[in-house]
């Protein structure tokens, strides 16, 4: 596979998960444990960010400011972060990273994109693999909690 198909890939996956969004859902409902409907959204659009950032930097030739700690700290960090955020900005901050991945995504120049401090680094179609991954897992369990069909 390569970087336009898995972008494009993305960029499908991405626009299945913010159409969940804009279904009537409850958005207080619980999906995992600690997990509501609406903190998905946002550890969604945490880790989106965090890519965005990173292409950006490796872009403009500044070393990425990577996220540190351990995954299962950071995932907290990413739903308490973004809770007191509307699901409008969320969906905005999410889109707007999703603009900066695109914008970045081809540059040859970046060959290794930094993931969190102590995790390895990934290829531009190994981050993109992951990211696809990622979110079709969440929308999966979306739509298991609110049982849609799909």
């Amino acid at each position: 596979m390569e970087i336009t198909e898995a972008f494009n890939n993305l960029d499908d996956e991405l626009q299945d998960f913010l159409e969940f969004y804009n279904d009537t859902v409850t958005l207080d409902k619980m999906v995992y444990t600690f997990w509501d409907t609406k903190d998905i959204l946002g550890h969604i659009t945490f880790w989106h960010e965090s890519f965005a950032r990173n292409l950006n930097d490796l872009a403009e030739g500044r070393k990425p400011d990577v996220l540190k700690g351990r995954l299962s700290e950071v995932n907290k960090r990413s739903v308490e972060s973004t809770r007191p955020i509307s699901i409008d900005d969320l969906i905005d901050r999410l889109q707007a990273a999703h603009h900066t991945i695109k914008r970045y995504i081809h540059n040859g120049q970046i060959t290794l994109i930094p993931y969190k401090q102590g995790s390895r680094s990934y290829s531009r179609l190994e981050h993109l693999q992951i990211v696809i991954a990622h979110i079709k897992r969440h929308l999966k369990d979306l739509r298991k909690a609110h049982r849609l069909k799909k």
